[in-house]
């Protein structure tokens, strides 16, 4: 620590016709090499001229492709000389430092040693430990090349910095420019804005003709124009096709919510810091696998609404459907990476760790939560179910089930969209997320544009006497899944240069399962709302 080297050698090697092969390979995708330091990232300082600043690149690359001393064709020159900087704080009451910056400059040298190899203790003609260039003259880049020997150097350097240890990681997270993300949430605003002005317009209007129905001061046709949604008032609670799968994806939905709103709410007050790897992924499996008392308390409530009477069932079901899909997606996954000998590869070790926070953990919680929402007594329809099924009128073209449940995800999705560029950019190239703040501003402008556009859709379609909403409200916001896929898709081709077809079913699996959950989530929203909303609206209705 605060000793500066010169010109260390870290080895010499040969390279074979294959490492010279996969090495262009890589200079040729600009591969990046990742280095950690007292768990700070290595980062490459790149002035901007326009700006008069420095920005920061997150790893340097393995080498260069380009022309040299006048050559027409086009070599590779790999990167074997790195000039480190490490910067430090310096404590105030003591003489002890902190490390605070990991910077790297990284050189393309072809090192010429003096009498014969020595290891680490060779004399370099092309570098000397003890002069203040770090390379001496004019030097020749190294060529990637097959049979010969490249020389791997290292510099260290250290600069005293007034960055505390505290506000280290800031350099990392301002990486990214905070106006385009205050254009995401103007843009979700605009979209909550007007949804907002449509649901106060049918609840100010149905409210307003039921005062007017009261008190007997309607028109002939208004009378014959608001009927639409009271005329269906003995069907609209019955239980509808599949109530059991219904019940266990809201159950589902509500253990994301759950996790999803503790995981935030943790992050944004900054318990999740980016200097613990993996935090934030572990903190929402264990958040998860708590919500499971919740999960099974939804599902069972709502089953025993429907009429329900087998609660084991529905809770394994609550238990292990959305669980064993996602398990079984990463299990496939994860023997492709371990296949292709991928240090990325979960251990075993760790998948039965998962495992047995499920069974151990999720499984029980889940019937808990059934076996005391199925103690409580059922909710109680406001309006009374007739007998026979009233028959359906023949819907308009736009009225079309497929037609509004595409149409009702396009909102949803419209308010998150330049978020989850952002949210992919980090999971796929390596970024740092860590605007939580934005991202819980987010998350609630996706929850009310999910509410919002279920109840008006479902509000049009209970106009036109068609009292099956059950499932079309969940599918209406849930349908904003589609376009997360179809933009991951987007992202792949215009954004990622991935070639390998493993890498591709990797991304493709991954993006499914965020997919599915993405699903399980707006569409437990959208049903909730609706269900507040017709309970509400029919609750208010005098039947005769």
């Amino acid at each position: 620590m605060r000793e500066p080297k010169m010109c260390q050698i870290v080895c010499k090697a040969t390279i074979s016709d294959k490492q010279a092969k996969e090495l262009k390979e890589k200079i040729e995708d600009e591969y990046r090499v990742n280095m950690i330091l007292d768990n700070l990232p290595l980062v490459v300082p790149i002035a901007r001229p326009d700006r008069d600043d420095v920005v920061f690149q997150g790893g340097y690359h393995v080498g260069v492709k380009g022309q040299y001393a006048g050559s027409k064709d086009e070599k590779y020159f790999i990167h074997n000389h790195l000039i480190f900087l490490v910067k430090y704080h310096k404590d105030e009451n003591s003489d002890l430092s902190r490390i605070v910056g990991f910077e790297v400059k990284p050189f393309s040298v072809k090192h010429q040693f003096e009498e014969k190899w020595n290891d680490a203790n060779t004399r370099l003609s092309t570098c000397h430990p003890h002069a203040n260039k770090i390379v001496i003259n004019s030097y020749t880049p190294q060529e990637v090349e097959a049979g010969k020997d490249i020389i791997f150097t290292y510099d260290v350097g250290f600069e005293e910095s007034d960055i505390k240890w505290a506000s280290r990681w800031d350099t990392y997270l301002l990486m990214t420019d905070d106006q385009i993300h205050w254009f995401s949430i103007v843009n979700s605003l605009m979209i909550v804005l007007f949804l907002s002005g449509m649901v106060a317009m049918i609840m100010l209007r149905t409210l307003y003709r039921d005062i007017s129905r009261y008190n007997q001061l309607e028109t002939e046709e208004e009378a014959q124009e608001e009927t639409g949604w009271k005329l269906v008032h003995g069907d609209v609670f019955r239980p509808p096709t599949n109530s059991d799968l219904l019940c266990v994806y809201v159950g589902t939905g509500v253990q994301f919510f759950g996790m999803l709103l503790v995981t935030m709410m943790f992050a944004v007050l900054g318990f999740l810091s980016p200097s613990n790897r993996g935090g934030l992924m572990t903190a929402m499996l264990l958040i998860w696998v708590l919500m499971g008392l919740f999960a099974g308390y939804a599902s069972s409530r709502l089953y025993k609404m429907f009429k329900g009477s087998e609660w084991k069932s529905i809770t394994l079901k609550t238990a292990f459907l959305f669980p064993g899909i996602a398990f079984g997606i990463f299990f496939v996954l994860n023997a492709l990476i371990w296949g292709e000998k991928s240090s990325g590869a979960v251990p075993f070790s760790t998948m039965f760790a998962l495992v047995l926070l499920w069974f151990g953990i999720s499984v029980p919680l889940v019937f808990v939560g059934s076996y005391l929402g199925f103690k409580k007594p059922a909710i109680e329809a406001p309006v009374k179910t007739n007998k026979i099924p009233r028959q359906v009128p023949e819907q308009a073209w736009y009225m079309n089930p497929a037609f509004t449940i595409l149409i009702g995800g396009i909102l949803p999705f419209g308010a998150v969209f330049i978020e989850l560029f952002f949210i992919l950019t980090s999971i796929w190239l390596h970024q740092f997320y860590y605007i939580f703040g934005f991202l819980f501003l987010v998350f609630i402008i996706l929850i009310i544009t999910c509410a919002e556009i279920a109840i008006v859709l479902c509000y049009f379609q209970l106009c036109s006497e068609d009292y099956m909403w059950w499932w079309r409200s969940y599918l209406t916001s849930g349908s904003s899944a589609i376009y997360l896929f179809l933009y991951a898709g987007f992202y792949f081709f215009t954004k990622l240069q991935i070639t390998k077809l493993v890498s591709g079913i990797l991304f493709f699996g991954y993006m499914l399962l965020a997919s599915f959950s993405f699903f399980v989530l707006t569409g437990t929203i959208g049903f909730c709302a609706c269900l507040w909303f017709t309970r509400l609206i029919y609750s208010s209705v005098k039947i005769d």
